[in-house]
């Protein structure tokens, strides 16, 4: 496979460590290297699914996310949390999440929600990393959150697989988010209108993009392929700079750029040098 844009491209969301990849994960890796894809985050939801992700990285050179899913909070403790903030430091480890609040499932309650929503950004701010928040149905909740309990001089983050519009994008960049889309904002039905002005809205400088995998294949891909991967984003890339009027190579540019300034800036081992040319 040849690699569709001249930059490589940043995956900001993958669930690698789920079952759908157990078979062929090193051929999902090898298709998504193919396609262009520079960089994944493995996005964690549980202590063993960030156990997972953390060894993922390692393993295949890829970047964690280590955090638990609000939907899963009811089932973790307080040891699950100390593994947690244990695993914050470990190798290739460069965000925490996923977290945020959901009311759309019923698998845990609001306030306990909020509560492992608050710790995750302590514990965000404490090591010095950024955020990876989920939010469904609760957008104005999320909102609150972050106001009441972050220390805006050091709150940076992402708000993924973003489902809202120009108004809620706009929030979270005032509250030092990055907005990311993902396979959705390549859905053309008209309910995804108001998505697709944030797309248009969303500032450049915060502009992410990910395939959320194996969730939310993108169009064409939608309905004729089930399992989504990392190496689907540039379906995504393209309808981006549609929706911006700008060149599918702009969108890869910035997008990667603005993903390694974000996940990798503070780092020290090799990775890729932010602020150089592109």
């Amino acid at each position: 496979m040849t690699a569709f844009f001249n930059t490589p491209i940043f995956d900001t969301h993958a669930h690698l460590d789920q079952d759908e990849f157990r078979a062929d994960l090193a051929e999902v890796i090898a298709r998504a290297r193919g396609a262009g894809v520079g960089d994944i985050l493995c996005v964690g939801t549980t202590l063993a699914s960030s156990r997972s992700a953390a060894s993922i990285a390692v393993d295949c050179g890829l970047w964690a996310a280590v955090g638990i899913h609000p939907n899963c909070c009811r089932e973790a403790g307080s040891e699950d949390w100390t593994a947690i903030e244990q695993l914050a430091t470990a190798p290739r480890v460069v965000a925490i999440g996923e977290t945020g609040l959901d009311r759309h499932w019923d698998y845990a309650p609001l306030a306990l929600q909020r509560e492992w929503f608050a710790r995750h950004i302590e514990l965000a701010q404490r090591a010095g990393l950024p955020l990876v928040i989920h939010c469904r149905d609760a957008q104005e909740e999320v909102l609150e959150v972050i106001a009441s309990c972050a220390d805006r001089s050091l709150f940076r983050g992402v708000m993924h697989s973003f489902s809202g519009d120009g108004a809620f994008a706009a929030a979270c960049v005032g509250l030092g988010l990055h907005i990311s889309f993902s396979g959705s904002a390549t859905y053309k039905n008209k309910k995804f209108a108001p998505l697709h002005e944030a797309v248009r809205q969303t500032p450049a400088d915060r502009l992410l993009v990910e395939t959320d995998s194996p969730y939310l294949s993108p169009e064409p891909l939608r309905g004729r392929q089930s399992r989504n991967e990392p190496a689907c984003i540039v379906h995504i890339v393209e309808r981006v700079a549609a929706l911006r009027g700008v060149e599918s190579e702009e969108i890869a540019a910035i997008t990667t750029k603005n993903a390694r300034r974000l996940f990798l800036a503070d780092r020290h081992d090799g990775a890729l040098q932010v602020d150089a040319p592109l």
